[in-house]
C-alpha cells in the first residue's frame, strides 16, 4: 500500500525551514526538458521515495516527510509536469486534500488521480471479505459525489486525468464480456462532464472492438499500461488506435516476468536502472511523438518497478523523445 495513505494525517503545518528541496537539475536534464513537446507530460507514480535523493530531492528524507512535504520539490523537476495520485485508490480524498496538492505545484502542472478501487472491483477488494459482492462497483452516483466532485473542486484547472483501474476480472464473474461492456458504458456515460476519464484494464479478454466502441461513445480514453497481467503494449496499440483517443494516457508499471513484491525487493531503494527495457521505451517514445503530431496531449506515468527507478526511466524516455523531436524519422 502506498505511503501516500499517510498524507494529511495531521494537517496542522508548523512554519519552519523546508524539510526537503529540489535537487539541482543538470544541464542535460534541462536540455531534455526543453526538447519535449509542450503537450507531453511526464511524471512518476507517487513521489515519496528516499532513494530519489540527488535525482529529485536535495537531501534524504523519510517516506512520511516526502509524502507530506515532497510534492513541491518534486514539481520543480524540469521533466515532471504530472504525477500519479495513488492513495485515492484506497480511500477517496476530500476537496481540501486535493486543494493542498494543487497549492504545492505550478500553474501548468496536472494530476493523474486514481479513482477509488470500490468503483472498479465487482467483489469487495478487502481480502478478508474476498468474494463478497461490492455494492459500489460501477456506481456512477458514488463516483460523482465522492470521487469526481472533490477532485474537480479541489484541483480546479490542475485536474488532469481521473483513472479507473480495473483489476484482473474473470469475465464470467461479471456476466461475460457483453454485460461488462454494457455496464461500463452506462457508468462512463453517467459521469459528470469535465474531467478526462481513462480506463485501465488488467483483463486481456476485455481488449476488443466492443471495448473500443464504449470508449468512443463516452469520450473516455484507454490507459495503455505496461503490466504483466495485461496484453502487451503493442497489442493494446493495435486494438485501441491512439490517434483516435482524446489524449494519450500511458502507465509503465511493472517489468515483465516480475511479481510486484519481487520487483520491489529487487529494485529498492529505486535509485538506479536495474533491468533496462529499451523496447518499451522505444514504443512509448514513438507513440508519444505520433500523437503529438496529431495534436493530442500525452500523459506518461512511470513506476519504480518498471526498470528500477522511475525518475531515471523518464529521463531516458525524455532523451529519446527530445532526440527525435518534431521531425521523427520513419
Amino acid at each position: 500500500m502506498d505511503v501516500q495513505l499517510g498524507l494529511f494525517a495531521d494537517e496542522t503545518v508548523v512554519a519552519g525551514p523546508a524539510a526537503v528541496g529540489a535537487a539541482r537539475a543538470s544541464d542535460r536534464v534541462e536540455a531534455y526538458a526543453a526538447g519535449l513537446p509542450k503537450s507531453v507530460r511526464l511524471g512518476t507514480s507517487s513521489w515519496s521515495f528516499p532513494g530519489w535523493e540527488g535525482h529529485v530531492y536535495d537531501r534524504r528524507a523519510s517516506p512520511d516527510v516526502l509524502a507530506r512535504e515532497g510534492l513541491g520539490a518534486y514539481a520543480e523537476h524540469p521533466l515532471f509536469r504530472t504525477v500519479g495520485v495513488d492513495r485515492s485508490f484506497y480511500r477517496p480524498l476530500t476537496s481540501d486534500q486535493f486543494r493542498a496538492y494543487a497549492a504545492a505545484v505550478p500553474k501548468d502542472f496536472r494530476f493523474l488521480v486514481k479513482a477509488d478501487r470500490l468503483l472498479t472491483s465487482p467483489v469487495n477488494p478487502d481480502e478478508r471479505a474476498f468474494g463478497e459482492r461490492n455494492l459500489r462497483y460501477l456506481d456512477a452516483g458514488y463516483a460523482a459525489s465522492e470521487v469526481v466532485g472533490p477532485m474537480v473542486e479541489g484541483l480546479g484547472d490542475k485536474a488532469g486525468v481521473l483513472l479507473f483501474q480495473f483489476p484482473p476480472i474473470p469475465p464470467n464473474l461479471v456476466g461475460g464480456r457483453k454485460a461488462f461492456f454494457e455496464r461500463l458504458q452506462r457508468f462512463l456515460a453517467a459521469l459528470p462532464a469535465g474531467p478526462l476519464y481513462a480506463v485501465e484494464l488488467r483483463t486481456p479478454a476485455f481488449l476488443t472492438e466492443d471495448y473500443v466502441a464504449v470508449l468512443e461513445s463516452t469520450g473516455a480514453a484507454h490507459c495503455y499500461n505496461v503490466h504483466p497481467a495485461m496484453s502487451p503494449l503493442e497489442r493494446q496499440l493495435a486494438v485501441v488506435q491512439p490517434f483516435y483517443q482524446p489524449a494519450l494516457v500511458v502507465r509503465w508499471m511493472l517489468h515483465s516476468g516480475l511479481p510486484y513484491e519481487a520487483a520491489r525487493e529487487r529494485y529498492q531503494p529505486f535509485d538506479r536502472i536495474v533491468d533496462e527495457d529499451p523496447e518499451t521505451r522505444e514504443r512509448i517514445a514513438t507513440t508519444v511523438l505520433d500523437v503529438t503530431l496529431a495534436e493530442r496531449a500525452a500523459f506518461v506515468i512511470a513506476n519504480n518497478k518498471a526498470e528500477g527507478s522511475a525518475p531515471l526511466t523518464l529521463l531516458h524516455l525524455a532523451a529519446r523523445i527530445s532526440e527525435w523531436g518534431p521531425s521523427r524519422p520513419e
